[in-house]
């Protein structure tokens, strides 16, 4: 048991209470731990695989996971982390993207044993006067007392009613379900402990909360979202998804080393000295991650094409063909170099790659050479752009 709970705990930033979760394991029952997931988008992405994990590891050791497709909630939408009220979904939608959520979470999850439910059995089904005393439960102060809907008061954003209602919504899954564990992102808390607070209401036994970091996205800076474009999703080609792990910063990438790989801070110290003493160079290192990502979640012959392709087009310069790219750029704007050669490049580079290439003298406007990391060019129709030795395109 206290092995399982190590592995458990390892990866989460907090267990509440975690001296219950520890009684429940040295019962040997069988736990229902419930993960709550709303269909608001068809793609899953790396994000999601970091609290997919932890279902899998209770799941490994025999206890009942139970993965709730928010199809009731989704038409609410959660309000957390938004500065405004989402444009509701229509059912067609959520159906649809249900559909790719189950195929997703599956690469993840073990289908065999996995139990899927959907919230709209119970919530659709709530009577009016037994939707009023889940409302009696609480108070409009707790509820507004999360940080979203304070933001948004203070700065005098509309805040809807049906959002106010979305933490008692989600709350009453874990009601409904008898859930012993809920897991979610740290940016959950306020719903995982409304359901743990609703349970009791009800005279039932509160689950136990796991929260697991939020996995910051391709900018560095925000958790990775679809609706920030920073995203990396599972339903992709692994060439994709291995280009974008390159793109990532050099301090990116002992995160998802740990959060995505589950390497221990003894690991990670080891890599960081290895790095610091010149004898493993940190691009090198980052093509290790990538191809271990790639593996774990997509395959792993896919993982090696993956590496070996990147390798031919961005270091070795295997690249044979001149293509005639559209840029989303007008011409005649001027654009910072950095962020042109990132559109037109066939993968995902880092600011700090194309620096890295302009210093090497890898790239060229019309056969001048490009030598300042920070110049602004006049795109022009027709412009040849080379990049490394043999990556040539035109813009159309």
């Amino acid at each position: 048991m206290s092995t399982f709970f190590n592995q458990i705990k390892q990866g989460t930033v907090q267990i509440t209470p975690e001296e219950v979760l520890k009684k429940k394991l040295k019962t040997g029952l069988q736990l229902i731990v419930k993960l709550g997931m709303d269909p608001t988008a068809p793609d899953l992405h790396l994000g999601h695989v970091v609290v997919l994990k932890k279902l899998r590891q209770f799941q490994d050791q025999g206890h009942k996971a139970v993965l709730v497709i928010g199809d009731f909630t989704a038409l609410i939408g959660d309000p957390t982390g938004r500065s405004k009220t989402r444009k509701p979904l229509t059912a067609d939608q959520i159906q649809k993207n249900q559909e790719t959520y189950i195929a997703q979470a599956c690469r993840i999850l073990d289908l065999s044993t996995l139990s899927i439910v959907y919230n709209s059995n119970w919530l659709g089904s709530l009577r009016s006067i037994d939707f009023i005393e889940l409302c009696a439960k609480t108070t409009l102060a707790r509820i507004i007392e999360r940080d979203d809907f304070q933001k948004r008061f203070q700065e005098r954003y509309p805040i809807g009613l049906h959002e106010l209602l979305y933490p008692l919504m989600q709350g009453y899954d874990s009601v409904a379900l008898g859930a012993d564990v809920e897991l979610g992102g740290t940016d959950q808390t306020f719903n995982l402990m409304m359901g743990r607070f609703l349970q009791e209401s009800y005279d039932k036994i509160g689950q136990v909360v796991v929260t697991v970091p939020l996995l910051k996205g391709l900018d560095g800076t925000l958790k990775m979202s679809k609706s920030l474009n920073n995203a990396i999703v599972i339903d992709q080609p692994a060439d994709n998804a291995f280009g974008q792990l390159m793109s990532i910063s050099d301090d990116l990438m002992w995160e998802y080393a740990a959060l995505l790989l589950d390497y221990q801070e003894k690991q990670i110290e080891d890599y960081q000295l290895k790095i610091k003493n010149g004898s493993l160079h940190p691009f090198d290192f980052k093509k290790d991650i990538a191809e271990a990502i790639v593996a774990k979640w997509w395959s792993p012959d896919a993982a090696v094409d993956a590496r070996k392709n990147f390798v031919n087009v961005f270091q070795k310069h295997i690249h044979d063909s001149i293509v005639s790219i559209k840029l989303s750029f007008a011409y005649d704007s001027s654009v910072w170099i950095v962020d042109l050669v990132k559109e037109l490049s066939s993968v995902v580079l880092s600011s700090s790659d194309v620096r890295r290439l302009i210093e090497s003298g890898a790239i060229s406007l019309d056969g001048v050479k490009i030598t300042n990391f920070k110049e602004k060019i006049v795109v022009k129709r027709s412009m040849v752009v080379k990049i490394g030795k043999y990556f040539i395109c035109r813009i159309s």
